[in-house]
């Protein structure tokens, strides 16, 4: 982790981007630098840590298993994205498992300094709120998918929101995804999602690259 500072470090990440010079410096002197390794748990399903955890770098899954151990992918968190202000705000155990991809550097903010924070700043109150919004939405199309489209469409919802604008006018998933990871997206068995990305290819709606990498073409929507 590079040394810069506390306040340095806040002012990179987009939850704290709407405070001001004086509420900056009161939580970065608050909160504290921690780095986990590659496939390292940051929170436990069914368990407290009392503290908001913000990436700085890196990549995390956040996942759900029931107790036959059988785990489906809720998410991927980048830098920016924040863990852990649901069990803050209910006091309730986490309802998912956050555990690194790669290396992450996070910040940490503990339950008190949490607290102190919310009725003091109301812009950061805010933009926790708008990203709690933000997450239940995404919940309620996963259900959706889920309960209402078969393997095709769910396939092909799961590989949109992962698709971005590669600058050239192409959508395009950069980071490879395993077909067994893709199953556990969707819900379904990971031969069942290998059959339908077979036929995905053969008929055009993508394009794996030799990186790993797929061009994903927008007529894939018409399958949503």
């Amino acid at each position: 982790m590079s040394m810069l500072s506390n306040l340095e470090l806040l002012r990179r990440v987009p939850l704290f981007a709407s405070l001001t010079s004086s509420q900056s410096a009161s939580i970065a002197d608050a909160i504290i630098k921690k780095r986990f390794k590659r496939a390292e748990v940051i929170v436990e399903q069914g368990k407290k840590s009392d503290a908001l955890y913000i990436i700085l770098t890196g990549r995390a899954r956040v996942t759900s298993a029931d107790s036959r151990g059988r785990e489906v992918i809720l998410a991927t968190l980048h830098p920016g994205d924040y863990i852990g202000e649901m069990s803050l705000i209910d006091d309730e155990p986490h309802s998912a498992t956050v555990r690194t991809e790669i290396q992450c550097d996070v910040l940490m903010l503990d339950r008190d300094a949490f607290a102190r924070c919310l009725p003091e700043n109301s812009s950061m109150a805010y933009n926790i709120m708008r990203g709690l919004v933000q997450r239940l939405r995404h919940a309620d199309r996963k259900i959706e998918s889920l309960a209402l489209m078969d393997v095709y469409g769910r396939v092909a919802r799961s590989l949109l929101e992962f698709a971005i604008d590669d600058g050239a006018g192409n959508l395009k998933v950069r980071d490879k995804i395993s077909r067994q990871d893709l199953a556990k997206m969707v819900g379904a068995s990971r031969e069942m999602v290998s059959r339908v990305m077979k036929d995905l290819e053969e008929r055009g709606f993508v394009q794996t690259q030799d990186d790993g990498s797929m061009i994903v073409k927008e007529r894939l929507l018409s399958l949503t």
